[in-house]
């Protein structure tokens, strides 16, 4: 059994993130699988990617990811594979057309990161979903939340759908040596808080930007991430005049050293999957404030502190909140390391494997 991943490219985000995680792994439990992207760049995740020397990356663009005529480029690349599990608009609806085109008999398997996209509301979209999400075998979603927004989208299909958790290394996250403050020139007496994030406008960075002000304790924001919206946050940081409480750091392979160094991590989205950047704070000890939107509520409720969606005051409160209470910190981080257990990479890598076999089971 040959397994591919198909994704956009591998510039920032959750999904790509579970492929630099998972694709390793998954050859490391003995199944043959390759990455193919429809773009390639120069992505930390992708370079860091390379140095594996098990399995193959396959680039069939460096323009946009957009262009249809990647379908032509993809067909051939099916033939070679039993399975291709796709990530992502466009790929998503790519890897469908090409197999309809080049009469292959590969198995097709999707897994939907969001609860939510753009595409579900243009009515256009929703007959088009219909007849691209049905070449698919499975459907996984990674948490109940992303099903039912799912097939309330789809409405009545004969879809299957298969829920599997994301995951994450926690080991990696707890055992991690924490940054020294001194290496981004941060004062000792300043409080650390984190966010690890694209800048789009899902992400919602404004609203922490807005929030420091608020804040009962001398700061230090730090941005990991790329995206669109990074200027614009840059300049309302600037209108602000939080030059000094705020430092953007870009991409970086060292996020769990940088979680360990901070003292609260944050995540203000607008709604989410289920969010890798949740886990790994819960998983590197490091308390989350997080946006009560829908994809983080249910994960965060008991494990981290919740706060009003786009309240940037209340956002100040909870985080005032968990640096002057003592007892609430130690026991918002014990939660969060309690949670995170459930989301292992190994039992989410395990899932693929028996889904796989399922759709293959004369090719192990």
């Amino acid at each position: 059994m040959k397994v591919v991943h198909i994704i956009n490219s591998m510039a920032t985000g959750g999904a790509e993130k579970l492929l630099y995680d998972a694709v390793p792994e998954l050859n490391k439990k003995g199944v043959p699988t390759d990455l193919l992207l429809l773009k390639g760049g120069e992505h930390i995740f992708l370079k860091e990617l390379r140095h594996h020397k098990n399995f193959k990356i396959h680039i069939i663009s460096d323009g946009t990811v957009y262009n249809p005529l990647l379908i032509f480029k993809l067909m051939r690349y099916l033939k070679n594979y039993d399975i291709a599990h796709v990530h992502l608009f466009p790929a998503l609806y790519f890897v469908a057309i090409a197999k309809i085109l080049s009469f292959s008999k590969i198995k097709l398997v999707f897994t939907e990161h969001s609860t939510t996209n753009k595409r579900r509301n243009v009515v256009l979209y929703t007959w088009t979903d219909k007849f691209i999400y049905a070449r698919y075998e499975v459907l996984i979603t990674i948490s109940t939340e992303v099903k039912l927004f799912l097939k309330k989208h789809l409405g009545k299909t004969h879809n299957t759908f298969r829920t599997i958790n994301n995951g994450v290394n926690v080991s990696s996250f707890q055992d991690a040596e924490k940054t020294q403050r001194s290496d981004f020139s941060i004062p000792e007496n300043h409080t650390i808080i984190i966010h690890v994030a694209r800048f789009t406008p899902q992400k919602d960075p404004a609203t922490l930007v807005r929030a420091i002000p608020y804040l009962e304790y001398p700061t230090t924001v730090l941005f990991v991430g790329e995206g669109g919206e990074r200027k614009k946050i840059e300049t309302l940081v600037s209108e602000l005049d939080l030059e000094q409480s705020v430092k953007f750091l870009g991409m970086r392979n060292d996020v769990p050293r940088l979680l360990k160094m901070a003292d609260v991590a944050v995540l203000s989205s607008n709604h989410e999957g289920l969010s890798l950047s949740s886990l790994e704070a819960m998983a590197s000890g490091t308390p989350l404030v997080a946006s009560s939107v829908t994809g983080l509520k249910n994960l965060v409720h008991g494990a981290g502190i919740l706060f009003n969606h786009k309240d940037e005051i209340d956002l100040a409160e909870k985080i005032n909140l968990l640096i002057n209470n003592k007892m609430l910190y130690t026991e918002t981080v014990i939660t969060g390391a309690k949670r995170v257990q459930k989301f292992k990479l190994k039992s989410m890598v395990q899932a693929h494997i028996a889904l796989y076999n399922e759709l293959c089971p004369n090719q192990n």
